[in-house]
């Protein structure tokens, strides 16, 4: 894992010997306001995480207006309406972008976007996003990818219902398209996702198979995958973030709120800390405690060279005596000096 190269947005190094890059995902959680879009980065960046994320496209980019039977939902959260219809509500504004950059750099807190067609790369170049995000059902469009990497700066693609081949030509039109600074996201596009459709084993696979960076990108209701995710490699993790879960937008009954998305920040980086490395030795907090290991202390009053017998040792707490495996050598021995009951045993009592 450790020979995976990492990769650097804003100054921030990504990599599995640094704690877990956190991306809260403002997706369509501004649920029209502008005023709630600025709400939300205050309060990502007040919860502890690296970046807030954005996505870039207009009802028009991604879709086509028409209501015939291809382009209807049918089922889950957006049940019954057409793709148009969805995005329509859900995207955001392209004039929002340049206040919602200038508001985030303010706060200190890395800002990006996942664009969805060549237009919205030409707009977040403008804005000099530090990185790209390509979103699960982009990560088919080859020729996007390359467009973003042209750009030259650092791309994650999510890789929700993509097979192993469909992620490998993702990453050769990433590279082919001169992109450097290259991670990958296993995902599983569900909204929301059941904690066992995320088979994480795939995380530390998809590692060693495609050599980077690896995160996650959560669907999941709760911090638990995320974190898991951690112990298994994962260098990124991506949430979806909202205000209100119960706000009513097309993402929301899926998203963290402030207090969840602050515990998430904790508690990756606390299980990435745990992971420490291979270490049989004694750690700094149980220098302390090792007085109260077992160790062999007399229980009879014992004369100078009297034997000592079964019932005159024990194997007790504190640990100042002789330590327990030498008492088969102890018993049978002979005092070289009078002892008392409850004194320790030391080697130059034998």
């Amino acid at each position: 894992m450790s020979k995976i190269p990492g990769i650097n947005i804003a100054g921030r190094r990504i990599a599995a010997d640094a704690p877990p890059y956190v991306i809260a995902e403002l997706s369509a959680n501004h649920n029209g306001r502008l005023e709630t879009a600025l709400k939300i980065i205050e309060e990502a960046k007040k919860a502890g995480a690296d970046a807030v994320k954005l996505q870039t496209y207009t009802a028009d980019t991604i879709t086509l207006d028409c209501d015939s039977e291809e382009f209807q939902i049918r089922g889950g959260l957006w049940d019954g309406k057409t793709l148009y219809q969805l995005y329509e509500e859900a995207h955001m504004p392209w004039d929002w972008h340049k206040p919602l950059f200038e508001h985030a750099r303010q706060l200190d807190i890395t800002i990006f976007s996942s664009p969805f067609d060549n237009t919205a790369v030409d707009l977040l170049e403008d804005l000099n996003t530090p990185a790209y995000k390509i979103a699960s059902f982009e990560a088919v469009d080859l020729p996007l990818i390359k467009y973003v990497a042209g750009t030259g700066k650092p791309m994650i693609i999510s890789t929700g219902m993509a097979d192993a081949e469909e992620i490998q030509e993702a990453i050769d039109a990433a590279r082919e398209g001169g992109c450097k600074e290259l991670a990958i996201l296993h995902c599983v596009s569900g909204y929301p996702a059941p904690a066992a459709d995320y088979n994480l084993r795939t995380v530390p696979d998809m590692m060693q198979r495609f050599g980077l960076v690896t995160g996650l990108s959560d669907h999941t209701l709760d911090n638990t995958t995320a974190i898991a995710s951690v112990v298994l490699g994962a260098s990124i993790i991506e949430k979806h973030f909202t205000l209100n879960r119960s706000g009513g937008g097309p993402d929301d009954s899926f998203s963290l709120e402030p207090l969840e998305l602050a515990a998430l920040c904790r508690d990756s980086k606390t299980a990435w800390a745990a992971l420490g490395q291979v270490d049989y030795g004694r750690k700094s907090s149980e220098q302390g405690n090792a007085q109260f290991r077992r160790s062999l202390y007399f229980v009879k009053d014992l004369s100078a060279g009297e034997i000592i017998t079964e019932d005159a040792v024990r194997s007790v707490r504190p640990g100042f005596g002789l330590a327990p495996r030498l008492l088969p050598l102890v018993i049978g021995s002979k005092v070289k000096m009078d002892v008392k009951a409850l004194t320790a045993v030391r080697s130059e009592h034998v």
